[in-house]
């Protein structure tokens, strides 16, 4: 990759986390973290602001923005194809989210490439997968994961036949044979729990706001593997 290129994509990452370790960059990028070392302090020497923390790694100074960047034909495409797949193999909620960023996107871009973007959708077809089950919480619960927000919600405990009201503390989620997954901390049995999000009859955001667990959903799988 030219290094220009690199940098500018280093550049971009960084804006897009809060914290970037230098051993993240040398995976991303495919290189050492000596070079690491040295494109960052490239950006420094260019004006750009790099926050340098021990033990954690670094950042962009709070306010500092990258100027817009032109997306490229292929970026659009892909967009377009997550787009499709979403519409018919997704939770409704997030095809609408992702809908709204590719009208944003659509109203930047030049008139040729709006018109290559027709184009290409007019030439997409994804079948949905047979085993998906139709959800509509998604989002809600994405946002909830990323703001602390406890979630109230009436589940059907299927092999029970069972309904009952949970106060839930959602730390993740995701796919698998067609059906989402909330992985959330139980306040009712004091656990972390899976509750499949079709099941979910009734959910409401409450204005109780839970302290931050620490999790991952590696960590959660690999903690699984262990029991």
């Amino acid at each position: 990759m030219i290094r220009l290129v690199r940098l500018t994509n280093i550049l971009l990452h960084l804006q897009s986390r809060r914290v970037v370790t230098a051993q993240e960059l040398a995976d991303k990028f495919n290189i050492t973290q000596r070079t690491v070392y040295r494109d960052i302090r490239a950006l420094e020497a260019a004006g750009v602001p790099i926050i340098g923390e021990v033990g954690k790694g670094y950042s962009l100074a709070d306010g500092y923005r990258v100027p817009p960047v032109a997306f490229t034909q292929q970026e659009i495409n892909a967009l377009l194809t997550a787009q499709k797949y979403f519409q018919k193999n997704a939770d409704q909620s997030v095809y609408n989210d992702l809908s709204g960023v590719v009208t944003k996107i659509k109203s930047l871009i030049r008139y040729i490439e709006k018109e290559k973007a027709e184009k290409l959708e007019d030439r997409i077809c994804i079948f949905p997968d047979k085993l998906q089950n139709e959800t509509h919480l998604l989002s809600v619960i994405q946002l909830a994961i990323t703001n602390c927000i406890v979630l109230k919600i009436k589940y059907h405990t299927i092999y029970t036949d069972t309904i009952a009201d949970r106060f839930v503390e959602p730390l993740g989620v995701y796919l698998t044979k067609g059906n989402w997954i909330m992985v959330a901390f139980c306040r009712l049995r004091g656990k972390i729990r899976e509750f499949r999000i079709d099941q979910i009859l009734q959910l409401t955001s409450t204005t109780d706001i839970f302290p931050e667990h620490s999790f991952t959903i590696e960590d959660y799988f690999n903690s699984l593997k262990h029991k």
